[in-house]
């Protein structure tokens, strides 16, 4: 996926970000992507209690990182190309506790992820 100047930032997504809707709803178009992978992580489920972000998402229900350091975890996601403003707006439509941080993919590229570094609500389901 080459990056130029108009899509200078790679975004590993994992959970809402890939969704057609909400990329649509947030960054005004579909993104187009390539799968990659996130070693030492594994997935948690949380409860978000946003009501903006629960709308724009379309559930309470999300997916979390939780970084564990074993190289047999990992996460399955979608690698975006996408603009420093648009990486701007995937920080504002994130939910109150989540933070972005650069991570080494699977592939060898470096990409912007969202985890929530906040206490959470374990998902019980």
């Amino acid at each position: 996926m080459p990056l130029n100047e108009k899509h200078s930032q790679l975004l590993f997504a994992y959970g809402t970000l890939q969704q057609e809707s909400v990329q649509l709803a947030t960054f005004g178009r579909k993104f187009e992507g390539k799968a990659d992978t996130l070693l030492g992580y594994r997935l948690t489920a949380v409860r978000i209690e946003d009501p903006d972000f629960v709308a724009a998402s379309g559930t309470a229900n999300h997916r979390n990182l939780q970084f564990t350091g074993d190289p047999d975890d990992f996460v399955e996601g979608t690698t975006f190309a996408v603009t420093n403003a648009e990486l701007e707006q995937a920080d504002a439509y994130e939910p109150t506790g989540y933070a972005r941080t650069l991570v080494q993919l699977r592939s060898g590229l470096n990409a912007w992820v969202y985890f929530r570094t906040a206490p959470s609500t374990e998902d019980p389901s």
